[in-house]
């Protein structure tokens, strides 16, 4: 008896009534409450392999479908002996057989992977042709599709044209004048399977039939007209078929499930296991809760480890840890400070483990298993029995020291409770100590200054306590092994108002050692929990300083990857920009050698070799300045003074000279006259012109702009010889030139383009009518060139 109420004790009944939640079938249901702890280690490891399995598959594929499979173990035991299903029993056979063909499926999306599920999903088997033909056939477990055989098929359609032509004789009489007097509604009815009229009592004999029913009230009899009969009577024969070759198909249905009855129960077995296997991996994600390593040389390790039971969001994880340095755990602390909790979390999730169930704590927790889980937990006074709570607790001791052996957890909540201080404490050393001498693993709960003394003096027994702020009256629920607790009782009182003499009276009556050791124990309190503030504060600091390092690491990574990505774009751009720019030279400088083939003029040859120097030189300077990594080296020039209108600039983009019409705008833009032409200029592209000495200074010395611009206009000439260049070439090499001529203050230019087919003309003459700087233009006079030339007079 107590051994069966030692699962109870620990509540691993309530887990499993929370497991049985998640099963989709009752037999799963029943099963799942049927639930024994493992009997040996390896049964142990296979339970946990198989839910461990089951967690990771769903995790990565969703729970497969198992739902309202139904038991069919005394159907098959009858299809196997030659009985008749009924159509219920059929759809349930071949449901099982869908729901083995669906978890084969779903298995198969891992791709074959090895785990611990392949031999329960390797030997489901469906049977689809029998699946498809039951399914086919039977469309609800009252009726039977038209098409389940041909002869049934051309029975059911006889059937309906003898109902249709029975109504159509009934219905042509309810609507005849001569009958409709006779009958107390004009509709067609069914009384035992047979058509008839109702007709009115008192006008029975005016329609001769044969009579199936009366009205409660006798006013109507219901008539089968003479003139029907014979059709109902065809109808009945066809019925009387149809139910024939019904039983027919159902038999042969009936036949194949019990050719198949070994499949169907295997199949049905091992979808019952797995939906058990399933709803615990649900149950894990619902605790969300972890596999533990478990190991059978006594040693338990829970890491934050938190009882099922208790709201998660509630309850503060505990650390336990018991086995290796010590057998035997004793857990003192105040009432309400979370000792049974400690102790049953400690029990029950051995017990979850040893079902086959994750636990709730941390990763990397350990697990003894143990053949025997004795428990002592709970008030064991019974009226019925005459036991009080002391009795009933010593009756639970005395069936633990019977059993308790190397292989063995013993957990005792308040040992030696329920009688005299001095005894009880007695009581309680001497059974730990029988226990100890049998091997096994304890934990127990006591308040009991001695059992605190007890676990210090000696060697394999470790004191543990439940945290109690004084300060709150609260307990933490925060165990600490190797810190034996204090009752709290003279300070608990103090807070809640008790006469300090009261107090002070009750202090003088505690022994002097008992007193010392309490002193000792509040001592050792105040010191572990300054250090644990310490190492808490500690913990916060270098958190904090490993955050801000990762997170500065991250930014300068960052920062480098953007740096190099910038770089590359930046390199890639000015190659681009390079290679097309010496696509388009080498093209230019390619027409530009084939034009020197053609001609034979010294001077045009001269021309041609200046050009393709010249835009050698424009090229090498390009690739110099292509990589926007390596800066141009900056001009530090700065205004002597602000810009007034009519200052004489130069312009560094342009090496032209110019006139300021209006000093810089808020953008520090200056409106600037070179020439025809009126523009905005940045002011830092501007250097102030003296007009005196006619110079101003650059970053690379002096220059003299008037002599410039003079050396400009001597060179300048008044006339451009466009043949030989193709429309597109002279456009250029005119816009150049009048733009020369400008700068030069030319008046008039001559435009020297030939006669040939006049087509350069043309083009030429177009430009000049749209260009600005243009004022007007005419074709050359005698003495001039004629229609060889054009004559522009410039702005």
């Amino acid at each position: 008896m107590q051994e069966k109420r030692r699962p109870t004790a620990l509540e691993l009944d309530k887990i499993l009534l929370k497991l049985a939640e998640y099963a989709n079938c009752e037999e799963t249901k029943l099963r799942i409450l049927n639930i024994k702890p493992a009997a040996t280690f390896e049964e142990t490891g296979r339970l946990l392999c198989l839910t461990s399995d089951a967690h990771s598959l769903t995790n990565r594929f969703g729970t497969p479908s198992i739902y309202g499979v139904k038991p069919c173990s005394d159907a098959v035991s009858r299809a196997k002996a030659g009985s008749m299903l009924g159509m219920r029993e059929l759809l349930d056979a071949a449901y099982i057989f869908k729901t083995a063909r669906g978890l084969i499926s779903w298995k198969q999306q891992d791709g074959g992977e090895e785990t611990s599920l392949n031999p329960l999903f390797d030997c489901l088997d469906a049977n689809k042709p029998l699946e498809d033909d039951i399914t086919r056939s039977i469309i609800s477990e009252e009726e039977l599709d038209d098409h389940a055989s041909p002869e049934l098929y051309d029975i059911r359609r006889k059937i309906r044209g003898a109902h249709a032509k029975v109504r159509e004789q009934l219905e042509k009489m309810t609507r005849s004048q001569s009958y409709q007097k006779y009958l107390q509604e004009q509709i067609v009815t069914i009384r035992n399977g047979r058509f008839v009229v109702p007709v009115k009592a008192e006008h029975k004999n005016e329609i001769k039939g044969l009579v199936h029913d009366t009205s409660a009230s006798g006013a109507t009899l219901f008539i089968e007209p003479m003139s029907v009969v014979e059709q109902n009577n065809l109808i009945r024969e066809l019925e009387s078929r149809e139910v024939h070759e019904i039983n027919r198909i159902l038999l042969e249905l009936s036949a194949r499930v019990g050719e198949s009855a070994e499949l169907l129960l295997n199949d049905y077995d091992i979808i019952i296991e797995l939906d058990v296997i399933f709803s615990k991996s649900k149950l894990a994600d619902k605790l969300r809760a972890t596999v533990p390593k478990l190991v059978e040389n006594g040693e338990t390790n829970l890491k934050k480890a938190r009882h099922p039971l208790i709201n998660a969001d509630k309850i503060v994880p505990i650390d336990i840890f018991l086995g290796g340095g010590f057998d035997t755990l004793v857990i003192t602390g105040p009432n309400t400070g979370g000792k049974t909790v400690a102790l049953k979390t400690l029990g029950l999730l051995t017990l979850m483990a040893q079902c086959g169930l994750m636990i709730p704590a941390g990763d990397e927790s350990t697990v003894c298993f143990y053949p025997k889980v004795l428990a002592d937990i709970g008030d064991e006074q019974s009226i019925e029995q005459s036991l009080s709570t002391f009795s009933g607790h010593m009756t639970n001791i005395v069936s633990i020291l019977e059993q308790a052996a190397s292989d063995t957890l013993v957990l005792i909540d308040e040992l030696g409770a329920g009688t005299d201080p001095v005894e009880g404490a007695a009581l309680a050393v001497a059974i730990i100590s029988k226990l100890r001498e049998r091997g096994a693993k304890i934990a127990a709960t006591t308040h009991y200054a001695e059992m605190k003394v007890y676990a210090l003096q000696t060697k394999g027994v470790e004191n543990a306590s439940c945290e109690f702020d004084v300060k709150t009256l609260r307990p933490t629920y925060r165990l600490l092994i190797g810190v034996p607790g204090r009752s709290n009782a003279f300070a608990i009182s103090e807070r809640l108002g008790l006469p300090l003499d009261v107090i002070e009276a009750a202090k003088s009556q505690v022994s002097h050692e008992n007193s010392r050791f309490e002193d000792v124990v509040s001592g050792l309190e105040e010191a572990r929990q300054k250090l644990e503030d310490e190492k808490t504060l500690a913990e916060k600091n270098r958190m904090e300083a490993e955050i801000a390092k990762s997170g500065a690491n991250e930014l300068r990574e960052k920062l480098e990857s953007e740096s190099e990505k910038e770089i590359q774009r930046a390199r890639d751009r000015a190659k681009g920009i390079v290679e097309q720019v010496r696509f388009k030279s080498e093209q230019l400088l390619n027409e530009l050698e084939d034009l020197k083939k053609q001609k034979d003029k010294a001077d045009f040859s001269a021309t041609v070799n200046d050009v393709k120097a010249s835009f050698k030189m424009y090229l090498r300077e390009l690739e110099e300045e292509a990589d926007p990594v390596t800066q141009k080296k900056k001009e530090h020039y700065r205004l002597p003074r602000p810009l007034k209108r009519g200052d004489t600039v130069l312009l560094t983009d342009f090496g032209s000279e110019g006139t300021v019409l209006s000093p810089a705008d808020t953008n520090g833009y200056v409106q600037v006259q070179a020439g025809i032409i009126k523009t905005k200029v940045k002011l830092t592209s501007l250097r102030l012109v003296d007009d005196s000495g006619r110079k101003t200074t650059l970053a690379g010395g002096a220059v003299n702009t008037k002599g410039a611009i003079k050396s400009a206009k001597e060179t300048a000439s008044s006339e451009v010889d466009l043949r030989g260049f193709d429309s597109a070439e002279a456009i250029l090499e005119l816009n150049r030139f009048i733009d020369n001529s400008v700068l030069s203050n030319l008046k008039t230019v001559t435009v020297i383009h030939g006669k040939g087919t006049g087509a350069l003309r043309n083009a030429v003459q177009a430009h000049l009518r749209r260009h600005r700087a243009v004022k007007s233009y005419r074709t050359g006079q005698y003495g001039e060139g004629e229609s060889g030339v054009t004559i522009a007079e410039l702005k």
